[in-house]
């Protein structure tokens, strides 16, 4: 038997990858039910009756307008003269513009508009358990002394360690591509029955496939990592405590001393900002505390592009410092 046919068999028979899969499974189907129950289609009946309920609560703002207004005149010498302004003509009236019928209508699947959202949740619910399984694949077999047993009559170490991980990257690149397909499949029918298909030409399909392609990527990144810090630890617990690490530290602490601090663009230090990027291809971070005056718009705030260049880039020095140290630590480290 092969080498990738052993560690092919090796994965995908253990119970703690089955389960994680099929918890996450689950969860991904709760979420398309969750979905599927909170939204519905648009005919006639629902226009209508948004827009009933856009009159009624415009006539209940005249209403309420009028009063106040009878207050307002009446206030002057009396003990609600400080609630009001002493210039009763600058109470706020209500315009129709002000309850619009599409403010009251129910909540509808837009599969255009909407799917972008749902497929980021699918590639970060993904990208996580890739990278729990990766670092339980080989830090399972540092810790059970199976790494050192498969080295006896395979004392290759870059082989057996690269061979681990292209079986880990092929088995989750082909089950993201058929759970995504599936994703994709459920929300088109979800938008059919609860929403609608408006504006799905080639061009938005186009866009939504490089989507895909560029969510696969990250779901197979953070599983290597996930790998590699397992693998340079010889230990699950140590991809999962640095990834914990760079929570509790980056995401949290360090941001919120920059923050507190005023320091512009903190955000660059959350990781969730750079997936976001990559998967919407940018993303536009502002200093609120600065002002860039313009004589046609006043004050603007200063702002920080992100793109998915950029993102990636970051993903690949990420990748290739994990990886690479990995495939270091195994060549020139003892493993006995």
């Amino acid at each position: 038997m092969s080498l990738f046919r052993a560690e092919t068999r090796r994965l995908t028979k253990r119970r703690f990858s089955r389960w994680l899969v099929i918890g996450t499974l689950v969860l991904l189907a709760l979420i398309a039910g969750g979905t599927f129950l909170s939204n519905e289609a648009v005919g006639p009946e629902q226009i209508a009756a948004a827009q009933a309920e856009a009159d009624r609560q415009y006539q209940d703002s005249v209403r309420f307008a009028e009063q106040e207004m009878q207050r307002c005149l009446a206030a002057p010498g009396t003990a609600d003269a400080a609630n009001y302004p002493a210039d009763c003509a600058q109470m706020y009236q209500p315009t129709p513009e002000d309850f619009r019928p599409e403010y009251y209508m129910p909540a509808t699947f837009s599969f255009k508009e909407n799917f972008g959202d749902v497929l980021t949740a699918f590639v970060a619910i993904f990208a996580l358990m890739g990278f729990v399984i990766g670092a339980s694949y080989v830090g399972a077999e540092w810790t059970s002394g199976g790494m050192m047993n498969l080295l006896l009559w395979r004392p290759k170490r870059l082989q057996v360690l690269g061979t681990k991980l292209a079986v880990l990257l092929a088995t989750m690149a082909v089950l993201s591509v058929v759970v995504a397909a599936a994703w994709t499949a459920i929300f088109l029918a979800v938008a059919k029955l609860r929403g609608n298909t408006n504006g799905m030409t080639s061009g938005a399909w186009q866009s939504i496939v490089l989507s895909e392609v560029r969510g696969l990527v990250l779901i197979l990144a953070a599983t290597a990592v996930g790998f590699g810090l397992a693998s340079i630890g010889r230990h699950t617990a140590l991809a999962l405590g640095v990834a914990a690490g760079v929570v509790v530290i980056l995401q949290f602490g360090l941001y919120l001393v920059l923050s507190m601090a005023k320091v512009p663009f903190a955000e660059v230090l959350l990781l969730p900002v750079w997936a976001i990027a990559w998967m919407n291809k940018e993303i536009k971070l502002e200093n609120t505390a600065s002002c860039d005056f313009s004589s046609t718009q006043g004050c603007r705030p200063e702002t920080l592009t992100l793109t998915w260049p950029m993102a990636g880039g970051l993903l690949a020095i990420i990748f290739v410092l994990v990886v690479g140290a990995a495939l270091w630590t195994m060549r020139s480290r003892d493993v006995a």
